[in-house]
Order: C-alpha cells, then structure tokens, then sequence
C-alpha cells in the first residue's frame, strides 16, 4: 500500500515538474497557480463593487433598476423632445408606464437585492477583470506584441461601458415602452414579476455589452491570422443576416423600428472591425 502511495506520489511530482526545463519556464501548474491569484483578485475587486452595491441599493434600485420604469426617464424626456422639435405629434411623448412590479416568492426581494448587487459589481468590476488577465498574458508576449496590445484593457473596457449605455438607454426604454403598452384585450393588466423585469434589463444591457466587444474580438482572431479585411468584406452579406438575427434575438419587440436601431450600431462596429483587421495586417506583414 506504501509502495504505491509513494508511486503515486512521485507521478504527481514528476508531473509538476514535466514542463520545466534548465532554461527555468514555468511549469503548466505554475501558470494555473499565477493564473490562480490574478483570478482571486479580480473576484476580491468584483466582491467590493458588489458590496457597494448591496450597501447603497436604495440609490441602484430606484435610479438604475427603475429608472427605465418612470416616465421621467432620460430616454423618454430625449424622445419626446424630439417629437416636439420636428413636430412628429405627440405619440413620442410617454406621459406614464402603466404596469405593476410585484413578488411572488418569500425571499424574493432579497434574491433580488443580491442578485441585481452582484451583477452591478461585475459590471463595475469588469474593467479590473480584464486588467488581470492583460497582467497574466502580457509575460508570454514579445515587445512588438505588447506595444500592439497596449491599449486593449482601456479600448476593451470603453466598448463594454458604450454597450452597457446603449442597451441601458436605447433598447431597454424602447422594449419595456412597447411590451407595456401592448394589449390583447383591456381585461388583462400588467403586473410584471420582479424577476422577469430584473432577467428583461440585464440581459438587454449585459448583452449588448458584450456585442460591442466585436471589435476586440476580430483583433485577437485577425493576430491568429483566423480573421482577414478579405474575408470580412467576401462575407459582409452573411453578416448582414447574423446581425439582423442577432437583433432580433436580442430586441423582446416585434417592431421593426426597435430591430433598427440595434442593427445600425452593428453594422458599424462590423465595419470598424473590418478597419481593425486591415490594421492589424498592414502590422504584421511590416518587417
């Protein structure tokens, strides 16, 4: 039994070492361990935003959970003003949101307090979240890469914080404004669950969010030579449909007019990808 205790312990050891040589590279399971303590400090940054949160959710709940709710909501005011300034009548002009939120569980309103927390803390926390992987990636990369890669946490930060917006002020004021006012017959009244309002607006702002990270995204495949300008403009008609699927998929409402305004934006950021790619492969054929 102390044979093959001690068997297996030597495997477990030659295991860790395997990777290592003379010229001192770290082992796989040393890059785990470092990767590891980046993990554990983006996870300590994501846990202080999210008790930040937690501790002033009076101000998260009634200003950004519940502001796409009032009538009051910038979205609406902006609108509204522009119905009045191009004389378009007066149907742009929301005077009221006429639905109820309400809770059906026990525990309910404290799953709701800690769940919308932790999601603001990883919104909050996301830009430290790609400063520590920029921070664990950056030893594998040359000069000429990382002088390439310099910006990528600021620029992958700004577009996440301009998706955010876009799907916290346009989509999301535009689905609730026709999900609410539709109605199959006066009977019915809206009475909304929290959990589906709080699912309806995360995963419109969260989702967008994540879209407009397309141009990060053409970078890192344009640097494996997986993505190329030839490509993207052979397979732009192809990309029309995904985005307009993607559109659909992403805008709750039937209306052409909500679908438009999230294609439009990406279509630009197809194109601004496309102006990356050439970018990154005018670098890479320079001597």
């Amino acid at each position: 039994m102390m044979d093959k205790r001690n068997k297996l312990l030597g495997w477990l050891s030659s295991l860790k070492n395997r990777d290592s040589d003379h010229n001192g590279e770290m082992s796989f399971f040393d890059h785990l361990d470092i990767l590891r303590k980046h993990l554990i400090r983006s996870a300590f940054a994501i846990t202080l935003t999210t008790a930040w949160a937690f501790t002033y959710y009076d101000f998260v709940f009634d200003r950004i959970i519940l502001g796409p709710k009032k009538a009051d909501f910038l979205t609406y005011r902006l609108m509204c003003w522009i119905g009045r300034h191009f004389k378009l009548g007066t149907d742009y002009c929301l005077r009221e949101i006429s639905f109820k939120i309400i809770n059906t569980e026990m525990a309910g309103q404290f799953n709701l307090q800690l769940n919308s927390s932790v999601i603001i803390g990883i919104i909050l926390g996301f830009p430290y979240l790609l400063f520590e992987i920029w921070l664990f990636i950056r030893p594998a990369l040359n000069l000429r890469e990382r002088k390439a890669a310099s910006g990528f946490v600021f620029y992958a930060s700004l577009l996440f914080l301009l998706g955010i917006l876009f799907g916290y002020y346009i989509i999301a004021p535009y689905s609730i404004r026709f999900l609410v006012g539709f109605h199959v017959s006066e009977v019915i009244e809206n009475q909304i669950t929290i959990d589906s309002y709080l699912s309806s607006i995360v995963t419109l702002t969260l989702g967008t969010g994540i879209i407009f990270e397309m141009p990060i995204i053409v970078l890192l495949l344009s640097k494996l030579g997986l993505l190329t300008p030839k490509l993207m403009r052979s397979s732009r008609r192809y990309a029309v449909v995904v985005m307009l699927i993607i559109a659909a998929v992403v805008t709750p409402t039937p209306d052409i007019q909500t679908m438009l305004i999230v294609f439009l934006p990406l279509m630009i950021l197809y194109e601004i990808s496309i102006i990356v790619a050439v970018h990154v492969t005018h670098k890479m054929a320079s001597p």
